[in-house]
């Protein structure tokens, strides 16, 4: 992308000269914007026009503080001022009598080009002797400085209803330049600060002649603008706490290093939640109701598979914590717990890291390697990982004895059943034993009728996990209907794709052998009930009741039960209650703390991170006494006037300045693709770009329209700043009424 800051006065064409060199690009086929800085200018005041021309699509709507070029339309303001980040090597061109080796001494790191577009214009009769019109003369040098074709540029000067003069004049400032190629390179821009803006004018009784005098306009006011900062929905019900809004802006900035930072300051998993994550962030994403919510988990996967970042540890400490369990949240606890400096240990009971992560997730979601990538990067940080260890209650006391704290994530391990019956037992498994003989490799379905009980994300990946297995026909029979299960929306709809059948308001009663002896076929007869819905329960959900006399047969060869799972309280004294951040194991001075599903019954991975890292931050607190500060938070708000801890929804915004972009899903693969192996279905962004659709919703992304729309020019950008100028302020409201985020309020004066 090109970017062109145009500096002239008012009345000269400075906005029309960026819309000629705009349209030259357009009629070319780029992408193109052009606009002015409209404040309180008037004719002589010094104003600025921007330009922009890509072959891709332009979405960035900002002020431009770091032009590729500038074009100057009077000689009064040729200045050091004007190059205010201009990229080193860019062009300068001046309307200037003069050669452009006058002026090598004042430009030293720069191309020059000059043009008398003021004598030009006069003997075209462009405007007047006193104010003549330059602009087309200016498009004319514009387009030989940067190499457009002299067709090209008269074609824009005649699209935008010019003739005569202004040709002749285009077409001898284009066969006129005079240009300086060289320049000095030093390397670097010569400011990375914002341009800035030219002083007001001097009063008349300044001397400056006829210019109108300064009128501080604040004591009119009886209100004035204000900034602040809210909860975008995202951030407000990520379980893992991610600051979802922060990594999606740094991706739009394609600065995917410091997005995947950002990510890895709460979660040391933003590659597997980048997979299976149910995403509740897009359910409650603002930009559902204009034309669909933004791709988070897929944007939190592009940055995980391509970014490059190491979060360091923040300290050194001596204490030493154990991690019973080495699921999502055990592991995200121990990852948190060494950035703050201790020696931790994770101990697993199984032989493989990563508990449900490694056996629960089928490949075709979540593949191997994306898990060992992950708990490489938590290694790392100096976690020792320990395998084939059980920590029953007395190992778990020993522990207590020999350790500063103990974490104890052993996930849910009591499985949920259903009484069908002692016949046919034998062809009944549970979800997650299967899906772990699945991970092993040491099943086969070929040919077989498969039944899958229940609707969460078990009995989904149980079910896709079959057909892929070699199974004829695979039935998922939930007792609600589909809009009632907890799985992912986009889980269910892809197994459907795939051929599996669902049997919604449907309760498994019993089950028994498919006699052959009494012409049956072989396998098993699954009688099951018809269900309906009633008034919701507890959860929510209506609760379904069965309709008697509605018994009917599923003829099956396996039955896989997924029905949920409970925590194991067994490691603990009898009687003990699980709540996160209670202590347990008063008797003994070591805190012992359950995290994780052991103590939510979350369910989900995000959720598991969440309570892993919430544990680890309480942890430190009980052992240093010492409050971990969100210093990123905290850095935002030193920007706003005002925090609200108050989330922003799609009322409070101004949702009709926003441009319509349809969501990227990415590529995968088909469902006949992926119904015979365990590949993994979705293959990722290619780019980032889906995060420029991120509203930023009640967070300053500098889009800069409070600065454009301001008509009393009172309202400065300096860096990451935005400063009121009170004293000419009148109270207007029109910076408020066009920022599209809710940053700007009026308050009370």
């Amino acid at each position: 992308m090109i970017e062109i800051r145009v500096h002239g006065r008012g009345g000269q064409g400075g906005v029309t000269l960026a819309k000629l060199i705009a349209t030259t690009r357009f009629l070319e086929g780029d992408s193109v914007q052009a606009f002015g800085l409209y404040a309180a200018e008037r004719s002589g005041a010094p104003v600025q026009a921007f330009c922009r021309y890509d072959a891709e699509p332009i979405t960035n709507r900002n002020l431009i503080y770091e032009p590729d070029h500038i074009v100057v339309l009077d000689p009064t303001l040729i200045s050091a001022a004007i190059t205010g980040g201009l990229k080193p090597g860019g062009w300068i061109l001046l309307n200037a009598p003069e050669p452009p080796e006058r002026f090598r001494e004042e430009f030293p790191a720069h191309r020059l080009a000059t043009i008398d577009a003021t004598a030009i214009a006069r003997d075209n009769d462009l405007g007047t002797r006193s104010v003549p019109i330059v602009n087309t003369a200016l498009v004319g040098a514009v387009g030989r400085m940067l190499g457009f074709e002299l067709e090209s540029v008269l074609a824009s000067v005649r699209h935008l209803g010019f003739d005569g003069g202004n040709l002749d004049a285009a077409r001898r400032a284009f066969e006129g330049l005079r240009t300086l190629d060289e320049f000095v390179s030093s390397g670097e821009s010569e400011s990375t600060l914002p341009a800035p803006t030219p002083p007001r004018p001097p009063s008349f009784l300044d001397g400056a002649g006829g210019a109108l005098p300064q009128i501080r306009t604040g004591q009119w006011a009886s209100q004035q603008p204000r900034r602040q900062q809210m909860v975008p929905p995202c951030n407000h019900v990520c379980p893992a706490g991610n600051d979802v809004q922060g990594f999606l802006q740094a991706l739009a900035r394609e600065e995917t290093d410091e997005a995947l930072d950002i990510l890895l300051r709460v979660s040391p998993f933003p590659g597997v939640c980048g997979r299976v994550c149910p995403a509740p962030c897009m359910d409650n994403c603002n930009r559902i109701g204009l034309d669909g919510a933004v791709n988070v988990r897929q944007l939190e996967r592009y940055a995980a598979d391509h970014g490059t970042a190491v979060v360091e540890a923040i300290a050194e400490r001596d204490e030493q914590v154990a991690v019973v369990g080495s699921g999502p949240a055990g592991l995200t606890a121990a990852y948190h717990l060494a950035r703050f400096g201790y020696r931790v240990t994770v101990l697993e009971a199984g032989e493989e890291l990563g508990g449900l992560l490694r056996t629960g997730i089928p490949g075709y979601r979540l593949p191997d390697d994306v898990t060992d990538r992950e708990i490489d990067r938590i290694r790392e940080h100096g976690v020792e990982m320990r395998t084939g260890v059980e920590v029953d209650r007395e190992r778990l006391l020993e522990l207590a004895r020999s350790h500063d704290a103990i974490l104890v994530a052993t996930g849910l391990q009591e499985l949920r059943t259903l009484s069908l019956g002692t016949a046919g037992a034998e062809g009944v498994i549970q979800g997650i034993e299967f899906l772990e003989r699945v991970h092993h490799e040491e099943v086969r379905l070929d040919g077989e009728r498969v039944i899958v009980v229940g609707g969460g994300n078990t009995a989904i990946d149980s079910a896709r996990s079959a057909l892929r297995l070699g199974a004829q026909r695979v039935t998922i029979v939930y007792r609600r209907t589909p809009n009632e299960m907890p799985a992912i929306g986009e889980e269910v709809d892809q197994a459907i794709e795939e051929g599996i059948e669902i049997e919604s308001l449907t309760l498994p009663v019993a089950i028994r052998e498919n006699c052959e002896s009494d012409g049956g076929t072989g396998g098993y007869l699954l009688t099951c009930r018809s269900m309906e819905l009633g008034a919701p329960d507890e959860s929510g959900r209506r609760r379904p009741m069965e309709i008697p006399d509605s018994d009917f047969i599923l003829p099956c060869d396996r039955v896989i039960l997924a029905l949920g799972q409970s925590p194991d309280l067994s490691v603990f004294p009898e009687g003990t209650e699980v709540r996160e951040g209670s202590r347990l194991l008063g008797l003994i001075e070591t805190p012992v703390f359950a995290i994780g599903d052991l103590a939510t019954a979350d369910g989900t991975v995000a959720g598991a991170i969440g309570s892993g890292r919430r544990s680890a931050l309480h942890i430190h607190e009980t052992l240093s006494g010492e409050l971990m500060e969100d210093v990123e938070h905290t850095e935002a708000r030193r920007h706003v006037d005002v925090w609200r801890d108050e989330v922003v929804h799609p009322e409070a915004m101004r949702m009709h300045l926003f441009e319509l972009a349809h969501r990227s899903n990415g590529a995968g693969l088909s469902p006949w693709e992926r119904s015979w192996n365990f590949h993994e279905v979705h293959q990722g962004l290619d780019n980032a770009g889906e995060a420029k659709r991120c509203l930023s919703c009640g967070v300053c992304n500098e889009c800069d329209r409070c600065v454009t729309f301001c008509p009393e020019g009172v309202l400065k950008r300096v860096g990451n700043s935005f400063l009121f100028d009170y004293s000419f302020c009148k109270g207007c409201a029109m910076c408020a009424s066009e920022c599209p985020r809710n940053v700007i309020f009026m308050s009370q004066i």
